[in-house]
C-alpha cells in the first residue's frame, strides 16, 4: 500500500504534462485537457491593461474530482495575484487583471495546487510594443546598368513587435491614385533598401513611391516621392581621354572626355577637378555642358605636374552625380622664371689681397615665379646686356653661394634657370650694416613648430625686415636656409615655420632694411614648446665642514634643458628625515648649506625645472665633520707648539749639565774603575787634611758599593800566610769633576773584591791572637784601626758621610 501511495503522485504528474503537451498551440486561449487560458487580446500596446482568465473543469482532471481547488497564476516565473469563484457545471474559474503591461514578451501560467505543489496546467503569451514608426528620408537611385531602382530610407525607432516593411508605388500619377498600390520591393534581413525591378518600373513617367511599415497595432507610410526614375539615375563616370597645352606659350589646357555606351544621346551637366602633387585642395571647374567632347580652361601654372578627374548627371536638376572619374596626370609646360629673388647676404674684407668675401643667400623661388623645374643659379658682377653675357662667378644648383669679388664691389646680380629659359636678374646692393636698430623684439610659440616674432617699428621708414634664426647647440653651426625677408615695411609681426623643432632654443636675429643701408641687428631668444629638462646637473662637494656644504654642478648643455631655466632647488634630508630646500637662481653654479648639524649624515639632491615642469638629479651623500677647520688648525698649532716646547725642554736639559745632574745624576761603573787594581809603591808623603769627625766636608760621598767576596774564600778562615812585607796604604783616587770641588770615590771591602790582588798581611806574631788583634788600641775585629788614620782620607770620608754603611759592611 505504501508503494502504491508513493507512486501516485508520479502518475499525476506525469498526466499533467502529457495533457498539457497534447493542448495544441497557444492562442487568445488555450483549451489544456481541464484547464483553459483567455486573455483579452495577446498583443498590446507598451503599458496598457491585461485581462486573463483561467477555467478548471474538475471532471475532465483526474484526481481533482474531490476536495477544494486553488488556483494560481505566474508570470513567466513571478507570482501574481489573481481572484477565484466557481463557474457554472461545477468549474472552478480565476480571473486576473495586470494594470500596467511594461513587458514587450512574456508568457501567463495558470497553476493549480495539488498534493502541496502547483502543477502548469494552462498558459498564455502576451507581447506588448508599439505602432510602427514613420520611416524617414526616403530616396531613390535608377542604375542604368539593369535598370533597377534602389531606394533606401531610415526605419526610425523599434516597435519591439514584427513588423512587416514594402517599398509601395503607384503608376498613374502623382494624384494619390485610387487604383491598388504595387509592392516594388520588400527588404530582406531587416535592412532599410531594396531594389524595384525594371518590369515594374515605368520609364520616362511620374511614378508614385513610398515605404509602408505595418504590425499588429498598426500601420506607418513614408513621406510619398513622386519621381520619373530617369531624373534619378546615376551615370557611369566618364572617361577622361587626353590633355593637352594650347597654344604654347599659354596657361590654358584642353581637354578631351567621352562617356560609356548608351549615354551618347543624353544631355549633360559636368565637372572637372584639378589639384597640384603638393596642393592638399581641389580647384574645381563647373559649367561644362554638352555631350561628350572637349573642355578647355585657363590659369593653370608652368611645369606644374596637375591631377585631372571628371564627373557628370543628366541635366535635371534632381538627377545624381556620376562617381569621379579615374584621374589622370599632366604636366604643363615649362617657361622661363619670373619675378625677383629674395636675397640675403655678408661680406667682409678678404685681408692681403684687397679682393672682399661675399656670401650670398637666397630663397627659391615659389612654383608660381619657378614656372617649372629650376635647373641652376648664376650669379655675375654686371647685369646682362643685349648680345653678350657678362663673366659668371658663381653657378651653382644650391640656394647659397660664398665668392670672392674685387674690393669695392656694391652690387652684384643673382638669376634663375630652368629648361625654358633665364630669368630676369635680380640686382643685390651689398650694404653696410650701420643703420638704426629696432626698439625691442620679442618671440613666443606660434604652435609646435613655429614662432611668432614681433617687435616695434623704428620711426624711419623701413623698405623690408630680414629674419635670421639659428638653433643653439653646444657646437656652433650654421643653417643657410634658416632665415625669411618680409617685403612689407610696415609689418611688425611675423611667423616662422622652417626648420623650428620643440624643445629647442632659437637665437632670433632681425635686421631692418632701410633706403641705402642695413640696420645693426637685434637679438632673442625662445622655444616654440618646453617641457622638464632631460637630466638634472650633478651635484659636486667642493667643501665640507661641520655646519655647513658647498656644492657646485655644471650648467646643462644647452640641447639637455628643453626649456628656459627658472630655477635649481637644492633638497637635503638627514636620517630624521627632515628636509629642508632652497631656490638657486639659474645664473648661478655653487650654493651653500648652512646650520647643518655635526658629525650627521645627509642625502642631497638638486632639481632644475622650467616653465614646463622640473626634473630631479641622483642623490650625494655627505657627512659633516665634527669640527671645522679653522678648530681642526687651532688644534693642530696647539699640538705643534707643546711638541716644539717638550723639544726645547730636553735641548736645555742637555746642555745644562747641572740640571742633567739633579735630573739623571752620573753613577760610575765599579767593574770598570781602576781603583780596585791600582797599588802605590809607597805612601804619599804630602800632609792630608783630615777633617774632624763628624764634620761636614769638601769631601761627598756618591755613592757605596758593596763588593762581592772573592771566590773562595769563606768567612772566617784566614787566607794563607804571605811572605812578610811592610804595610801599604791606599792611595786615595782622586776624579776632578768640572769647577767644583773634586768627588772622592772610594769601595770598601770587608775581604777584598773580586779580581783584586791581595796584598800580603804580616805574620802575626806568636803571642799576639788572630781574634784579639782588635781588642786593645782601639783596633776593631780584624784589625782596623777605630779611629781611620789620617793617611787613608777615602775612608775617613766614609766614616764622616757614612759610617753606619761602614759599620754594616765591616760586620759582614
Amino acid at each position: 500500500m505504501a508503494r502504491r501511495s508513493a507512486g501516485t503522485p508520479f502518475l499525476l504528474q506525469l498526466s499533467l504534462l502529457l495533457l498539457l503537451h497534447l493542448g495544441g498551440e497557444w492562442g487568445p486561449s488555450w483549451t489544456l485537457g481541464c484547464a483553459s487560458v483567455a486573455v483579452g487580446s495577446p498583443i498590446v500596446p507598451l503599458g496598457s491593461t491585461i485581462t486573463a482568465s483561467c477555467t478548471i473543469q474538475r471532471e475532465l482532471c483526474h484526481g481533482l474530482e474531490q476536495g477544494k481547488v486553488r488556483i494560481s497564476w505566474t508570470l513567466d516565473n513571478k507570482f501574481v495575484a489573481g481572484s477565484q469563484r466557481q463557474g457554472p457545471g461545477g468549474t472552478e474559474v480565476s480571473n486576473l487583471t495586470l494594470p500596467r503591461f511594461n513587458r514587450t514578451q512574456a508568457r501567463l501560467w495558470c497553476c493549480v495546487e495539488w498534493n502541496g505543489t502547483k502543477q502548469r496546467v494552462g498558459v498564455a503569451e502576451i507581447r506588448a510594443g508599439y505602432p510602427p514608426a514613420k520611416p524617414l528620408n526616403l530616396s531613390c537611385v535608377l542604375n542604368l546598368g539593369d535598370y533597377g531602382l534602389t531606394c533606401q530610407w531610415e526605419q526610425g525607432t523599434d516597435s519591439h513587435l514584427p513588423t512587416s516593411v514594402a517599398l509601395k508605388s503607384h503608376c498613374s500619377g502623382c494624384h494619390r491614385s485610387r487604383a491598388p498600390a504595387v509592392t516594388g520591393c520588400t527588404p530582406q534581413g531587416g535592412h532599410s533598401h531594396c531594389t524595384v525591378p525594371r518590369r515594374l518600373l515605368q520609364l520616362y513617367r511620374q511614378m508614385e513611391i513610398w515605404v509602408s511599415a505595418t504590425n499588429a497595432l498598426g500601420t506607418a507610410e513614408s513621406e510619398h516621392l513622386c519621381i520619373d526614375p530617369m531624373d534619378v539615375a546615376k551615370l557611369d563616370p566618364p572617361i577622361l581621354q587626353s590633355i593637352q597645352s594650347i597654344p604654347f606659350q599659354t596657361d590654358c589646357i584642353a581637354l578631351a572626355w567621352d562617356v560609356v555606351r548608351g549615354m551618347e544621346h543624353m544631355d549633360l551637366q559636368c565637372e572637372l577637378r584639378y589639384r597640384a602633387t603638393e596642393d592638399p585642395d581641389w580647384a574645381l571647374v563647373t559649367g561644362i555642358i554638352g555631350r561628350a567632347g572637349t573642355a578647355q580652361h585657363c590659369g593653370f601654372l608652368f611645369g606644374t605636374q596637375y591631377h585631372f578627374q571628371m564627373r557628370c548627371r543628366r541635366s535635371s536638376a534632381s538627377a545624381y552625380w556620376s562617381e569621379w572619374s579615374p584621374g589622370r596626370n599632366y604636366t604643363t609646360h615649362e617657361k622661363a622664371p619670373t619675378g625677383k629673388l629674395d636675397a640675403w647676404w655678408g661680406a667682409r674684407p678678404a685681408g692681403a689681397g684687397g679682393r672682399l668675401e661675399v656670401q650670398l643667400r637666397w630663397k627659391a623661388p615659389r612654383q608660381r615665379e619657378a614656372n617649372g623645374r629650376v635647373l641652376g643659379y648664376r650669379i655675375t658682377l654686371s647685369p646682362r646686356r643685349r648680345g653678350r653675357d657678362p663673366p659668371t662667378i658663381c653657378n651653382t644648383t644650391h640656394t647659397q653661394c660664398n665668392f670672392s669679388a674685387p674690393a669695392g664691389t656694391r652690387r652684384v646680380y643673382l638669376s634663375a634657370y630652368n629648361a625654358a629659359g633665364e630669368s630676369a636678374p635680380t640686382e643685390v646692393v651689398l650694404l653696410e650694416r650701420k643703420g638704426q636698430p629696432l626698439a625691442g623684439l620679442r618671440a613666443v610659440p606660434g604652435g609646435e613648430r613655429s614662432l611668432w616674432v614681433h617687435w616695434e617699428a623704428p620711426p624711419a621708414p623701413v623698405a623690408a625686415y630680414v629674419l635670421e634664426w639659428q638653433r643653439v647647440t653646444a657646437e656652433p653651426g650654421h643653417c643657410s636656409a634658416c632665415w625669411q625677408m618680409e617685403r612689407d615695411g610696415l609689418a611688425t609681426t611675423a611667423l616662422i615655420q622652417g626648420g623650428i623643432e620643440p624643445f629647442q632654443r632659437y637665437n632670433i636675429s632681425l635686421y631692418p632694411l632701410y633706403e641705402g643701408t642695413v640696420g645693426v641687428p637685434v637679438h632673442t631668444t625662445a622655444y616654440s614648446q618646453q617641457k622638464a629638462p632631460s637630466h638634472a646637473p650633478k651635484l659636486h662637494l667642493r667643501r665640507l665642514s661641520k655646519s655647513e656644504a658647498e656644492l657646485s654642478w655644471e650648467p646643462l648643455p644647452v640641447e639637455m634643458q628643453n626649456g628656459f631655466i627658472t630655477s635649481y632647488t637644492i633638497f637635503w634630508a638627514n636620517s630624521n628625515t627632515d628636509v629642508a630646500s632652497a631656490t638657486v637662481n639659474p645664473s648661478l653654479s655653487s650654493f651653500v648649506i648652512r646650520g647643518l648639524k655635526p658629525s650627521t649624515l645627509y642625502k642631497v639632491h638638486i632639481m632644475a625645472s622650467t616653465a614646463a615642469g622640473g626634473t630631479n638629479g641622483t642623490s650625494l651623500t655627505l657627512v659633516t665633520t665634527v669640527l671645522d677647520d679653522t678648530e681642526i688648525q687651532f688644534l693642530f698649532l696647539t699640538l705643534g707648539l707643546v711638541f716644539v716646547l717638550f723639544i726645547l725642554l730636553l735641548i736645555c736639559f742637555q746642555k745644562n749639565e747641572r740640571m742633567k745632574e739633579q735630573l739623571w745624576p752620573s753613577v760610575p761603573d765599579p767593574a770598570n774603575s781602576s781603583l780596585g787594581k791600582w797599588v802605590p809603591a809607597a805612601v804619599p808623603q804630602e800632609p792630608l787634611h783630615v777633617l774632624a769627625a763628624r764634620e761636614p766636608g769638601p769631601a761627598a760621598i756618591s755613592t757605596v758599593t758593596v763588593l762581592e767576596r772573592a771566590p773562595g774564600k769563606q768567612p772566617g778562615k784566614e787566607p794563607p800566610a804571605l811572605p812578610a812585607a811592610p804595610p801599604a796604604l791606599l792611595r786615595p783616587y782622586v776624579r776632578q769633576e768640572g769647577p767644583g770641588e773634586p768627588v772622592q770615590y772610594a769601595r770598601v771591602g770587608a775581604a777584598g773584591y773580586r779580581g783584586q790582588r791581595q796584598l800580603p798581611e804580616p805574620r802575626p806574631r806568636f803571642y799576639e791572637n788572630l781574634r784579639g788583634r782588635g781588642d786593645g788600641d782601639g783596633m776593631g775585629d780584624w784589625g782596623v784601626p777605630e779611629e781611620l788614620p789620617a793617611t787613608f782620607p777615602l775612608l775617613q770620608g766614609l766614616l764622616i758621610g757614612g759610617a753606619e754603611e761602614l759599620y754594616e759592611c765591616r760586620a759582614d
